[in-house]
């Protein structure tokens, strides 16, 4: 669907990049600042001409050094929406969207009124720039993005702008997007809590070259992406099924794995696909089945890895149907209990301790 091989050099900064998103889905260029996030995505807009490589969505060559292909930026079918909104002040909510739709150079397969519902914009539309907050710019430049009619959208650091209340304001109708409109994506960001949110890919990149790539749950247990996000952050990224909710506690309970927990969120339908980050942190290892027990989630499995991390030992358990999670454990812990490779253990996870869970229903099968 989308991929990407290019060079570019800048100054004394070098880009060679290659990736690509084989399937309908977001995937997120993560790394630090000056790793050439912006300068990739540039590229494949058609903003800057790479020195060679090639760009190619959907079967068709946007960029081929080799055969001198370069198609304008304004013929490739791509929407771009930058970290600041650049909407007209001129015009209200709905002139901006208008004017996207007028010039938009492919025949309609979104439609307006379906892209005010998405972002939520109805209650908007007769609004100047000057009299919206942040967040609704970004969601009006996203639906302007969006009436061009394209055939991929690039994101640049969208909510970077945003205060956490407004971040959390528009997160949820990148969700939709990516859920409703099965539109490909490219995600550009440094802040893993968005693309934990967002992203059925990850690109990881590091001064101006793809170190790794792959889906999010795989991704997620790449000790390169640990290293760049922090011990506070590291947990395995796993899709669930909601089951229910326990009428006593109140908890969601979710299929994970061979296994059931109960998290402390609000409660999808049932058979709804959900994605749980479980924090390395927070989850304990037992190699006793657990009883008379507060926590609420008990996953049977077996230790497929122990890898040294500093004062502690990150433990990798198989919890079945190819589900994988990981445990932060004290040395000595390790040695008390013996864990390696194959040893049959019990990983306890409380409830309140799942973080990230948001809707998995679209899904790059």
């Amino acid at each position: 669907m989308l991929a990407v091989a290019a060079t570019k050099q800048r100054g004394s900064f070098t880009l060679d990049l290659e990736f690509g998103l084989p399937t309908p889905g977001v995937v997120a260029l993560f790394g630090p600042s000056g790793c050439g996030k912006t300068t990739s995505v540039n590229i494949i807009a058609g903003l800057l001409r790479p020195d060679r490589g090639r760009v190619v969505l959907d079967d068709t060559a946007l960029f081929d050094s080799d055969s001198g292909v370069d198609v304008p930026a304004e013929r490739r079918g791509i929407g771009y929406v930058f970290q600041d909104a650049r909407l007209f002040p001129h015009l209200s909510v709905a002139g901006n969207l208008r004017f996207a739709q007028r010039r938009a150079a492919r025949p309609a397969h979104i439609g307006f009124d379906r892209v005010v519902s998405l972002l939520g914009l109805e209650t908007l539309m007769g609004r100047r720039v000057h009299q919206l907050s942040g967040g609704e710019k970004q969601r009006v430049a996203i639906g302007r993005a969006l009436l061009s009619q394209p055939r991929l959208l690039l994101l640049d650091e969208p909510l970077a702008s945003l205060d956490r209340e407004r971040r959390d304001e528009v997160l949820p109708y990148l969700e939709t997007l990516r859920d409703q409109l099965a539109l490909p994506m490219v995600y550009v960001s440094h802040r893993f809590d968005e693309v934990l949110r967002l992203a059925t890919h990850i690109v990881l990149m590091q001064s101006g070259t793809a170190v790794a790539q792959g889906d999010i749950g795989a991704m997620s247990l790449d000790r390169r992406l640990r290293a760049m996000i922090g011990p506070d952050a590291v947990g395995a990224v796993v899709d669930g099924t909601v089951l229910g909710r326990d009428p006593l506690g109140g908890f969601l309970r979710v299929r994970l794995g061979a296994g059931e927990i109960e998290v402390n969120a609000a409660a999808p339908v049932p058979q709804t696909l959900v994605r749980l980050q479980l924090l390395a942190r927070d989850v304990i290892v037992s190699t006793q089945a657990p009883r008379f027990l507060s926590v609420r989630g008990s996953l049977r499995g077996t230790v497929t890895a122990v890898e040294d991390d500093g004062a502690f030992d990150l433990v990798s358990i198989d919890v079945g149907n190819h589900a994988t999670i990981l445990s932060r454990v004290a040395k000595a812990a390790t040695r008390e209990l013996a864990l390696a490779p194959g040893k049959s253990v019990w990983a306890l996870v409380k409830a309140i301790s799942v973080r990230g869970i948001t809707s998995a229903g679209f899904r790059d099968e």
